[in-house]
């Protein structure tokens, strides 16, 4: 299966959506038991267990409690593997209903649970598994973004154009693939102070994303990537000859495709530009912090520098209505493309990943325009309003946006709101989904997307924490 796969198919083998009635329980007696059952769980923290019983106690939302216990622990309920590899952790994450390990949904799965660290070792453990198994994709290629546990699988997409190889289920490039790893190692080391896993091999895989970042910023050529898919699904592949419509060199970077695993439309993918110079200078002060290749570490800073020095050349344009906004897509010559996709790096998202401050004027000018009509990707309708993209589909909203404007938002109200809009739309699963239509919550994509429903835990915690009133 890819990230298109629906929960139900039709006979002719199109992508049709689930349909399930929804049902509004109100007491805490009539939510059926969905978590996966103790003794089928991949891993248990008792971290993650005490944090689900806190929260539990402690807001009057039986509904809301019921859903924060299904989802906070669904990525350890069921999607890692953890072991051990020459001495070291080692930790494969799934990204739900696909057998498969994405570089950014494994960060994203796991980053909830590293404020939990300190009081759980063996969480710990399985993280430091996910940064070492990280670094060994990268330097197996790291222009792939989604990988298998062994290097010897082969699956649906191995005669795709482009390097592939077994071990790769897909191998789209996208900037933020690059991004996340070095996010999830950050704050871990913030964190737990451990810089153990800053090898070797980590530092070679991390001179592999310098590089990469610097290939792709096409300054003398069209770079070694190219990829090309037979498809009907425009979004899935690459045109002119795989390497994408053509952009004016300018110092950003190259994404042929989107943190959605669509292809762009303008090369230079705005968002995960912001959250490259983020990155890098994260990567850069890591290095220094293990008192390893100051090269590298000077590298990273100086192309960080470059590509913001870039992004304030080209990242911004005036729209009639909201003024000064960031474009999500634009290609140097002066193009550019105005929408957000709901998959993080996106516009939104940019002060969840530390790219800005939430105060930040142009921010808040483009965050106006993206929750909004003018966004041709802003769906409103009867079960709730939100943004998705192509790849689900017009009208089909992604509680991933709905979770990330609540993440970003510092208004009580617009909190609440989001919150109740997850709340209803679960459509009596008691998980999360990619995507539902705006109308009707039981027409949903995936029903096992543990992404979508470890960032809900995290917007549930971190609500409880600092506005626990919003919960009840």
């Amino acid at each position: 299966m890819n990230r298109r796969t629906f929960i139900q198919t039709t006979s002719l083998g199109a992508a049709a959506l689930t349909t399930q009635p929804i049902s509004f329980a109100r007491a805490a007696g009539d939510f059926p038991v969905v978590r996966t059952p103790l003794d089928q769980r991949n891993f248990r923290s008792e971290a993650v267990e005490r944090a689900i019983y806190t929260v539990k106690r402690g807001i009057k939302n039986p509904e809301m409690a019921w859903l924060f216990e299904n989802c906070f622990p669904n990525t350890l309920d069921t999607t890692v593997d953890h072991s051990t590899i020459d001495g070291k952790p080692d930790t494969y994450v799934i990204t739900g209903d696909i057998d498969a390990m994405w570089l950014r949904d494994s960060t994203a799965q796991v980053w909830p649970y590293l404020p939990l660290m300190a009081q759980d070792k063996p969480l710990q453990q399985l993280i430091a598994g996910v940064i070492y198994r990280q670094a060994r994709c990268i330097r197996f290629d790291p222009y792939a973004n989604a990988f298998y546990k062994e290097q010897t699988k082969t699956g649906e997409w191995k005669d795709d154009a482009t390097d592939m190889k077994p071990g790769l289920h897909e191998r789209k490039w996208e900037i933020d693939s690059l991004c996340y790893p070095i996010r999830l190692a950050y704050f871990y080391w913030k964190r737990s102070g451990d810089l153990s896993p800053f090898d070797a091999n980590w530092q070679e895989a991390m001179r592999l994303v310098v590089q990469t970042f610097r290939e792709q910023q096409r300054k003398t050529g069209k770079g070694p990537y190219k990829f090309e898919r037979r498809t009907t699904w425009a979004t899935d592949g690459v045109p002119l000859g795989g390497y994408g419509y053509p952009a004016k060199p300018n110092g950003l970077i190259c994404s042929m495709f989107r943190p959605s695993d669509d292809a762009t439309i303008y090369p230079y993918l705005i968002p995960s530009n912001f959250f490259a110079v983020t990155s890098l200078r994260q990567l850069a002060e890591l290095l220094v912090a293990r008192k390893a290749n100051a090269t590298l570490a000077a590298d990273a800073r100086a192309l960080a520098d470059e590509v913001a020095t870039a992004l304030e050349q080209h990242a911004v344009t005036t729209h009639p209505r909201y003024g000064k906004v960031y474009a999500y897509e634009v290609n140097g010559y002066g193009s550019y493309n105005l929408m957000d996709d709901a998959n993080v790096p996106s516009l939104l998202a940019m002060p969840y990943l530390g790219a800005m401050p939430v105060t930040d004027p142009i921010y808040q000018n483009t965050r106006k325009f993206l929750l909004s009509d003018d966004n041709p990707f802003f769906f409103k309708g009867k079960a709730g309003e939100g943004i998705g993209g192509p790849h689900a589909g017009i009208d089909m909203i992604w509680p991933l946006s709905i979770i990330v404007r609540g993440l970003t938002s510092t208004n009580e109200n617009e909190i609440r709101q989001c919150l109740q809009t997850l709340q209803h739309v679960n459509a009596g699963t008691g998980f999360m989904h990619e995507a539902f239509h705006k109308d009707d919550a039981s027409k949903f994509t995936r029903k096992w997307f543990a992404w979508a429903n470890t960032i809900f835990g995290e917007f549930v915690y971190k609500t409880f924490q600092e506005r626990p009133a919003l919960l009840s």
